[in-house]
C-alpha cells in the first residue's frame, strides 16, 4: 500500500498555470506507475496523464496533450502534474493514483491504480 497526498490546487484565471504535486509514502515509489485523473462537476472520472514506473515515459489524454505535462522526482517520492493555459472546463478534483500499467492503454484505465489520493480541486475562472 502506498498513501497518496494531493496538493497545489486553488483557482487561478482561464489561461493560467497550476502545478500540482502528489507526495507518496509507505511503500517504493518506484515500483509504481503514477497517474492523475481529475473528476469535473457532475461528471465521471476521467484520465489526465501517467507516468511509467521505469523510465518515466509520460501518456497523456489526446485532448489535453499540448497543455499538460507529467513527471516524477524519485528522491523525493513525488510526482507532478503541469496544467498550462487553463480552460474553465479544467474546473475539476484532480487524483493522483499509483498502479501498475505497461502501456498507454492500460494506464489510462482507472482500474489500474489501486491507491489513490483525497484529490485537489482546481477551479478555473472564465
Amino acid at each position: 500500500q502506498v498513501q497518496l497526498v494531493e496538493s497545489g490546487g486553488g483557482l487561478v484565471q482561464a489561461g493560467g498555470s497550476l502545478s500540482l504535486s502528489c507526495a507518496a509514502s509507505g511503500s517504493t515509489f518506484s515500483a509504481y506507475s503514477m497517474g492523475w485523473f481529475r473528476q469535473p462537476p457532475g461528471k465521471e472520472r476521467e484520465f489526465v496523464a501517467a507516468i511509467s514506473r521505469f523510465g518515466g515515459t509520460p501518456y497523456y489524454a489526446e485532448s489535453k496533450e499540448a497543455r499538460i505535462s507529467i513527471s516524477k522526482d524519485s528522491a523525493k517520492n513525488t510526482v507532478y502534474l503541469q496544467l498550462n493555459n487553463l480552460k474553465p472546463e479544467d474546473t475539476a478534483v484532480y487524483y493522483c493514483a499509483a498502479g501498475f500499467c505497461g502501456n498507454v492503454y492500460r494506464c489510462r484505465d482507472s482500474g489500474a491504480y489501486g491507491n489513490w489520493g483525497q484529490g485537489a480541486q482546481v477551479t478555473v475562472s472564465s
